[in-house]
Order: C-alpha cells, then structure tokens, then sequence
C-alpha cells in the first residue's frame, strides 16, 4: 500500500482543524512534512501517528 500525501487543506480536513494550524505544526516540527515549491505537503502515516501515539500500558491504579 503506498503512503497518500495530502496537502495541508486535506491534513486540516482530516485532523479537523485550521490551515493554519497544520502549517504552524508542520514548520514547529511537530508534523514531519515537506516542501513542494512553496507548498507543505504531508504524509497520512505522518498525520495518523499525530492522531494515536503511541499506547502507554499501565497496571491497577498506577495509570492517570
């Protein structure tokens, strides 16, 4: 299965927020992204890790 690279109006439609949200990420670092002229691009993996990080696992009453 190949990985679908979405603009950032499909990643803000997705995650449902702002454009300007996903820009504010992808130039924080906080989205891995990249350039295309002057247009971001991101990958879905990238935006699906965004959405489930990864799991914590607790035990009895050890978990928040």
């Amino acid at each position: 299965m190949a990985n679908e690279i979405l603009t950032v109006e499909e990643a803000a439609d997705f995650l449902r927020v702002s454009k300007v949200t996903i820009r504010r990420w992808c130039v924080s670092g906080r989205l891995p992204a990249f350039k295309i002229g002057r247009e971001w691009r991101i990958s879905k993996v990238e935006l699906d890790k965004l959405v489930r990080p990864t799991e914590q696992r607790c035990c009895g009453d050890s978990c928040h």
